[in-house]
């Protein structure tokens, strides 16, 4: 009775009717069939997309996130997180630059190290798991602060160049194929072996199950978790240097977030927070996904703030299939472990995903035909710029898009977020969708070099703004001259001092050009005041917040300031808010862009100075160069946009 009730139910074959086999294989296979319909709607939305060279653009911006993702799937399959992978990231990449330029060490023995110290991050983390009893999301929570904190110790702040013999991982081979998409591909088939082929890949599966069990059934699971973290150490390691190589510098800052990218991958490609399933190849889907996600939405000119939105609300998709697909586990359990661990089940879950792969290349192939491809609109330019976080930026982005507007130019402005990798992805997207010229901002001067070069072969004009780009050729640079505005400021302030006083200076960004000359400026014009000594130079990174940080530090060091200067505005608030009611009284502070919050406190008094420029100015002639060069008309090299000091006095000039 209960055999026929058994067979009623799942066919005379034992296998799920069909409303229940369609149901599980719609839950088994979805992030690959939310592929599927993303290639789709992407391709339909945007004739730019499904095109060879922009393909090869998603496998290259998916790569750095499926390796660190591929080492995290080995920690969620055995029911851990490590949210560490982003920071060890960095540090790897630190320790080869730093090694092979520094400190002399063959390249070679440069990349052990860094590979080295990655699995050596990992070991850590699996030590305060397994024998510190700590919880995942704080040991590697822990290392995350740990691994960023030596990242910029090594580095002190700065980008280091990358050795060229290692950045070749960066560039194509044939001048078509990404190498980085080779690596992935190698990792994850390497994730692959491990996963399905191993003793410790079969452990990590019976530890996420039960590790009670798991202990019972006589595996070490205390020493099998050390090499499980060690494994997403050693990937993450793998994954900074790819990155590093794109980027042909390290950057003490990279891969900020990424764990979460990682994280997301994972889960979005079919793993189980719980533990115990998950799979390389669903992994690298999850990583397609977001990359797909967010070259799409860059082609389709979303701002980056909605494309945050948009990979939240997938993300929270995924967690609830995964939710799904759990409780359709435990309802038909049973019979489904036994097909599972059957060779017809591995025949049938192998035809699947065969028929599966077939969908996806008829799918491509069919849009590939009707694929009208790429715009050929006569006046699309693209502009990348380094973040909206600031009121500088959007005013320069005001500025351009008016001037776009005013001359009936169709601009794309994006957002990097601070984040060099971001920007390097952004650029390669302009290019590929065929804009007529570039407009960039860049993150870091040396790290944009790569993909500014890339748009150097596509015949794409780039007009830099705001800060040079190193490294590449730029049709014009049009900025502020950060050199005298610094001199101005450095007379500035000790004129207001009398030519004597105990200062301190908050920096910028390290590698940009813009902290670098405001500061070199800033040298430069004290010499003529040698009663002025520096007591303290520390970044903050043009950040509010950071500022209001930094300055309280310095104010517990050095109690005896009586001026600040601050490579720009908002770091110049943050520093009027830790001086409180010192500032404009006992201590004078100058700032630098002229922003309408600083000229709002130097109508107040709290703000001495700030060396105004222009933002909304400089994004009109940026766009008015891009214009030009993209016509093929000349181009002068150099723009300097004239900056002004602002003092009460003429401030309501400038308001």
């Amino acid at each position: 009775m209960a055999t026929d009730t058994l067979k009623n139910d799942r066919g005379a074959s034992g296998a799920p009717a069909g409303g229940s086999a369609l149901r599980r294989i719609l839950l088994d296979n979805g992030a690959l069939t939310a592929l599927v319909v993303l290639l789709v709607a992407m391709s339909l939305l945007s004739g730019d997309f499904l095109t060879t060279q922009n393909l090869l653009n998603v496998g290259v911006q998916a790569a750095v996130t499926a390796i660190l993702a591929f080492g995290v799937t080995f920690v969620i399959v055995s029911a851990g997180i490590d949210l560490s992978v982003g920071s060890v990231a960095a540090l790897s990449a630190t320790v080869l630059a730093w090694t092979a330029t520094s400190e002399g060490v063959p390249v070679w023995l440069a990349v052990i190290l860094a590979v080295a110290t990655g699995a050596a991050c990992g070991l850590v983390n699996g030590a305060l798991v397994s024998y510190g009893k700590l919880p995942p999301f704080i040991a590697t929570l822990a290392m995350l602060s740990i691994g960023r904190g030596l990242s910029l110790v090594i580095s002190q702040g700065s980008p280091i160049a990358f050795p060229e013999s290692v950045s070749g991982l960066g560039d194509t081979l044939g001048g078509w194929l990404p190498v980085p998409v080779l690596v992935m591909i190698a990792m994850g088939l390497l994730t692959a072996l491990i996963l399905g082929r191993t003793y410790i890949g079969r452990s990590m599966y019976a530890i996420g199950g039960n590790e009670e069990a798991a202990r019972l059934s006589g595996l070490r699971v205390k020493r099998q978790k050390l090499v499980i973290y060690a494994l997403s150490g050693l990937f993450a390691a793998v994954a900074g240097v790819v990155l590093a190589s794109r980027l042909a510098s390290a950057q003490p800052q990279a891969a900020q977030g990424y764990e979460l990218d990682a994280i997301a991958a994972v889960v979005i490609g079919g793993a189980s927070l719980a533990g115990g399933v998950g799979k390389a190849s669903g992994t690298l889907i999850g990583a397609l996904i977001l990359a797909v996600l967010r070259n799409g939405l860059n082609l389709l000119s979303v701002s980056a703030f909605w494309q945050q939105v948009v990979i939240g609300v997938v993300i929270a998709l995924a967690v609830l299939l995964d939710t799904l697909r759990r409780r359709a586990g435990a309802t038909g359990g049973g019979a489904a472990a036994a097909g599972t661990g059957s060779s017809g089940g591995k025949k049938k879950g192998a035809a699947k995903f065969a028929v599966a792969a077939a969908i996806v290349a008829a799918v491509v192939g069919a849009v590939s035909l009707l694929n009208p491809g790429p715009s050929s609109t006569n006046t699309r330019i693209g502009m990348s710029l380094s973040t909206l976080n600031n009121p500088f930026f959007v005013q320069m982005k005001e500025g351009a898009q008016a001037e776009a507007e005013a001359a009936g130019i169709d601009l794309t402005v994006t957002d990097a977020q601070n984040d060099a990798s971001q920007q390097a992805n952004q650029l390669q997207n302009f290019t590929s969708s065929g804009v007529k010229s570039v407009i960039v901002n860049p993150v870091d001067s040396d790290a944009v070099g790569p993909a500014v070069r890339g748009a150097n072969k596509a015949d794409i004009p780039v007009i830099a703004a705001d800060r040079g780009v190193n490294k590449a050729e730029t049709t014009a640079l049009v900025a502020s001259d950060n050199v005298a505005g610094g001199r101005l400021a450095a007379k500035t302030l000790a004129e207001k001092l009398g030519g004597k006083g105990r200062i301190v200076i908050l920096q910028g960004t390290a590698g940009t050009s813009a902290s670098r000359e405001r500061g070199a400026g800033f040298a430069e014009g004290l010499k003529a005041y040698p009663g002025i000594q520096v007591l303290a130079k520390q970044p903050a990174d043009f950040d509010r917040t950071k500022g209001l940080d930094v300055m309280t530090n310095l104010l517990q060091a050095n109690p005896g300031i009586n001026g600040v200067f601050a490579e720009n505005d908002e770091m110049a608030l943050g520093a009027v808010k830790a001086l409180g009611s010192k500032a404009g009284s006992s201590v004078s502070v100058v700032g630098f862009d002229g922003t309408p919050d600083g000229l709002k406190a130097v109508e107040a008094g709290t703000l001495y100075a700030s060396i105004a420029q222009q933002p909304a100015e400089l994004g009109k002639i940026a766009v008015q160069n891009a214009v030009r060069a993209a016509q093929g008309k000349s181009v002068e090299s150099m723009v300097k946009v004239p900056v002004k000091v602002v003092t009460r006095e003429n401030v309501a000039d400038f308001s």
